[in-house]
């Protein structure tokens, strides 16, 4: 089998392990990191449930092959537990009734977050239209989208109504 050396930053910690070439990046986190909080859904890179960050932007990880990771900076939905804004987001989450059955949600708050980073004036139309590749069959994403609201005019008036980034 062909096997190759990958060394990663995962969730704060260096990691080297020896992985076959067509192990996908979510396959290898949930099999062999144990970081189960990484779902797969479509395993075709469409339903976003298996979204982490990769070097610091939204990816997804079945479609992701984890030797063209190596030396990348991974994280995982369990990379997030001391976030400030992922926090936000979870209580915003379960404020707004944004959660049912939870399969999408690690993937969704990924996504929320880098909506709420780097989009900080979005509004409900630019919210969905950037929710549009993480499907959730459960919610009708208005919870979803009223919690990423909430948070941004949250954001907002601590900065005095002016935009930011993180």
């Amino acid at each position: 089998m062909n096997k190759t050396t990958i060394q990663l930053h995962i969730n704060g910690c260096d990691v080297a392990s020896e992985v076959q070439g067509r192990t996908h990046l979510a396959d290898y986190l949930r099999e062999d990191q144990l970081l189960t909080g990484t779902n797969l859904g479509c395993e075709h890179g469409v339903c976003g449930a298996c979204t982490i960050e990769i070097d610091g932007a939204p990816a997804r990880s079945c479609i992701t092959f984890a030797a063209a990771c190596d030396g990348m900076k991974v994280r995982t939905i369990e990379g997030f537990a001391q976030d400030e804004v992922m926090l936000a987001l979870r209580e915003a989450f379960s404020a707004e009734h944004a959660l049912q059955c939870g399969y999408c949600t690690p993937g969704m708050l990924i996504t929320a977050r880098d909506i709420v980073l780097r989009l900080p004036d979005a509004d409900e139309a630019l919210i969905r239209k950037e929710l549009s590749g993480n499907l959730c069959r459960c919610t009708g994403y208005s919870g979803i989208v009223q919690a990423i609201t909430s948070v941004l005019a949250a954001r907002r008036a601590e900065h005095g109504g002016a935009s930011h980034a993180n």
